[in-house]
Formats: C-alpha cells, structure tokens, sequence
C-alpha cells in the first residue's frame, strides 16, 4: 500500500528544525556551566604529590568545593585524562604538556612553579664502568616517555654532541624502571625525585650527571579546556591553584614537617623524603614570556630530533587567566 504523502508546507518544516536546533543548542549550553552548589573539582595527582602538600599545610580542611582525586603514575597519562575531560586540573613536569599540544589535546597551562634540578639524574649503578655522559653512547637508558626526565635526556645528550639516536631509550614508568635499574636490565636511569632520592639510598645508584645548566626546572597546573570552558567550574579553579601555591610556598619552609607527611603518604623512608624535600623547593612563577620562551626551546629540540611530529606552538597552550589571583 502506498503511503501518503506529508503535504505539510515545507517551510513549517523548516521552522520545526530550526526550533528543535535552538532547543538542543540552548540545552548544551546551560549543561556546560556546572551549578554553583553541584561543583566537583576533578584533581589529576602524583603520589605524594598535590594531595598530599595541601593536606600537610592544612588548606584542605575549609576548601569550599568538593574535590574527586585521581592518581596518575607520570605526567603524560594524566594530560591525557585532562584532554579527555576525565579530569579538569592536575600537575605535571616541564615535557608533559610539550607532548600533548603536540597531540593537540584540549588543555592548558594555567601556574607554573620552578624547583631545583639538582634532582632531576641520570643514575648509573655504583659499579657501573660509565663516568661521563659520552659513555652513554650505545647504552640503554630507562625513562619515562614525555615526562620531564625525557626532556632532560634530550638536552643532556645534545649538550655532549649526543642525540637520542645515539643511544637506546626504554619507555619505562617509574616503578617498572627501578626495577629494571636495580636487575642491571637498563645501563641508566632518567628519573626525579623522590625517586632519585630512594635509588641513591637504597639502591646505591650513583649520579651520571643532573640537569644543572640544560633543565629549566618549571612545573605546570594543567587544566582540561573542557573545565576551562565551564563557567561554573571556574570559581573552584581559582581557589584550587591558589592553595597550591600557597602550599607550595609553606612547605619550602616547613621541610621536616613536609617531609613526615611525605614519607607517611607514600611510605617512603624518611630519610628518603628529606632528602628528596630538602633539595627542591618548588615555588610558583609567572607564566611569563621567558617561561613561554624556555618551553619553547626544549619544545624545538624535540621537533628536531623528530621526537614530535611537528612544531608546537607552545604559547597556545598556556592560559594567563588566573594570573592576577596567583600574584
């Protein structure tokens, strides 16, 4: 049987759709923006990292927003997570966020922070033959890929006439490098505290050599443009990172008592986490040119080692909006 035709007027088509249009489009808009009292701050974290510091200076206990923790094993993954929506905001060395605007992901530096580099190593076992950084040509190296270790690596070889070619990197996350490190499976190890710390004393690892005079030291405050985006969740940014810092600034003069809560959060030997704390000391910076400028720098290393598929523009992936609260 045939169906009968629809003769309604095409153009009262037309109206339905573009209604139903401005419905759906007026719906996203208003699920976008989080309601003030429905607020949950996703945080991406370390062990012992943001979590624990805020937790140690006390500037947990009246935070105003509920906060859902996540823990991430390096950097890369968490970017990832913070892309993807799965997270708005979390903390992570100089490289990571290098590898995800490569990747275009949805993100966006917005603080920053600058520590010592001293801890920043490439370790060797005690015993091993390697004096130099020329001695790493041909050898393996255990890193983390995209973490600030990475980036160190880079810069370290090319500083000593060496690239990444010249040597053999195994992609290894930290916990699955220690103990490739302490079997004698890699001939070095990339790594940052505490991890550095906990390979010296425990370990007996011996320093190669440190980042003085290549790493540029800066971590970032990553958040997920998705978070940026919501208005409601913006509040709760701003408090967050502002705590931070705050905790930052408390625990470079507080180091014994950061370090106890270091070492009960991670279960780290004290001894481990004091020297870990005592030897770094991040506190925040501006997300300023010369910041932008330096990441830029180590960004173009990796394009021309081929590392990255292309140039990264890493000033599109930074967000000054909270600047002036930071301050």
């Amino acid at each position: 049987m045939t169906q009968p035709l629809d003769r309604k007027p095409a153009h009262r088509k037309l109206l339905g759709l573009l209604a139903a249009i401005i419905f759906t489009t007026g719906c996203s808009a208003t699920a976008q923006d989080t309601p003030a009292g429905d607020v949950v701050l996703k945080v991406g974290d370390q062990k012992g990292g943001a979590k624990a510091v805020l937790t140690a200076a006390g500037l947990l206990d009246d935070f105003p927003y509920e906060i859902e923790w996540s823990t991430f094993t390096s950097g890369p993954p968490l970017l990832e997570a913070a892309s993807a929506g799965a997270i708005d905001i979390g903390g992570v060395g100089n490289t990571p966020p290098i590898f995800a605007a490569a990747a275009n992901a949805r993100i966006a530096a917005v603080g920053a922070s600058k520590g010592q580099v001293e801890a920043d190593a490439i370790l060797v076992p005690d015993s091993s033959p390697l004096r130099t950084v020329s001695d790493l040509k041909g050898k393996n190296i255990a890193v983390a890929k995209g973490s600030s270790a990475h980036g160190q690596v880079l810069l370290t070889l090319r500083a000593n006439g060496l690239t990444t070619k010249d040597v053999t990197l195994n992609f290894l996350q930290p916990s699955d490098a220690y103990g490739a490190f302490t079997q004698g499976k890699v001939d070095a190890w990339a790594v940052w505290d505490p991890y550095t710390a906990q390979a010296q004393q425990e370990a007996k690892a011996r320093v190669l050599t440190t980042g003085e005079g290549r790493a540029n030291g800066y971590g970032f405050q990553v958040a997920g443009r998705k978070a940026l985006d919501d208005k409601g969740k913006t509040p709760a940014l701003k408090e967050y990172l502002i705590r931070y810092y705050k905790a930052q600034k408390w625990a470079d003069t507080h180091r014994e008592e950061w370090a106890k809560a270091w070492s009960a959060e991670t279960g780290l030997k004290y001894e481990v986490a004091f020297a870990a704390v005592n030897r770094n000391g991040d506190l925040p910076v501006k997300l300023d040119d010369t910041l932008i400028k330096s990441q830029q720098e180590l960004a173009d290393a990796f394009t021309e080692e081929k590392t990255l598929p292309g140039k990264v523009d890493f000033a599109k992936f930074v967000d000054t909006r909270f600047q002036g609260d930071l301050a």
